[in-house]
């Protein structure tokens, strides 16, 4: 399969996980499934599924041994707050705000590591904060403030599980890894969790967001990522939130309102401007 066609399955299967969760968990009380079913199904299926592709891919070598707990708990985190976060607020601004925050809270990371961004880094940053402020701040279509608060988290979450995985040597096998040490702090939160409750259309949502485009989603980047260079691997994702957010307009028939379009169109230029101001090589001076 070539590299184009691994990398858009990749980044739809990404967006389908925004479109999934909200189909799942919109509709109050007649919802098809609480959210910590949905993240334990999620997390459950999705290790599954990596699990077994690690053993067909080693021949018999599965996940045991790979990941961290550490990791694992941020992803959990991650999963949890993503699907308490779409029960309050619509897909599109929600995958919108989850990947400012992912971004924010890398570029946070570099700074807190010493970096020092150029001019046109902290305009770029700037456009993106003022852009996830249009998101978020009060008015009668701005979402809910405690649903954008978990979708925030969720995001700090990611970046921090994206920042641990860096340096991983197999990211597949320590994404597989961390998929099953987190199953059991999912079955804990739907230990504690209020009247659970699970339907067929439920579950097989949850098993479709966590077997294909968690699972198979992540597996087709990790074929796809050694062919892309770091640079063009974080431009092509400033296209998960735009296809969710079409696809929240046309499948679940969200509206298109005008902070929406606006805010996520200064949040995406923003962090654009930032990674193309990172990929800009320094000009020695003489």
């Amino acid at each position: 399969m070539s590299t184009p066609l691994l990398t858009l399955l990749a980044l739809l299967g990404f967006a389908a996980n925004s479109l999934l969760c909200r189909a799942a968990l919109s509709g109050g009380a007649a919802r098809s499934i609480d959210a910590g079913s949905f993240t334990l199904v999620r997390l459950a299926s999705g290790a599954l599924v990596l699990a077994l592709l690690l053993r067909l891919r080693r021949g018999g070598r599965g996940a045991t041994g790979h990941g961290s707990w550490a990791s694992a708990l941020a992803l959990f985190v991650y999963a949890a707050g993503f699907s308490f976060a779409y029960v309050r607020i619509g897909a599109g601004v929600g995958a919108l705000l989850l990947f400012g925050c992912v971004q924010l809270t890398m570029l946070a990371a570099g700074l807190a590591r010493g970096e020092r961004p150029r001019a046109l880094e902290w305009a770029g940053l700037a456009v993106a904060l003022a852009g996830l402020a249009g998101l978020t701040l009060p008015g009668a279509s701005a979402p809910d403030a405690l649903g954008a608060g978990l979708m925030a988290a969720a995001g700090v979450a990611w970046g921090v599980y994206s920042l641990r995985g860096r340096g991983s040597t197999d990211p597949l096998a320590a994404t597989a890894g961390n998929f099953v040490r987190s199953v059991p702090l999912a079955l804990g939160l739907v230990m504690l969790a209020f009247a659970p409750h699970l339907s067929p259309k439920g579950l097989l949502l949850a098993v479709t967001s966590g077997a294909l485009a968690s699972g198979v989603g992540y597996s087709l980047w990790y074929a796809a990522l050694p062919h892309l260079s770091s640079a063009r691997a974080a431009v092509v994702q400033l296209c998960v939130p735009v296809i969710a957010a079409v696809g929240a307009v046309l499948l679940l028939g969200e509206p298109l309102t005008q902070r929406l379009l606006l805010g996520g169109t200064a949040l995406l230029a923003g962090v654009l401007l930032s990674l193309r101001a990172k990929q800009r090589p320094m000009t020695a001076k003489p």
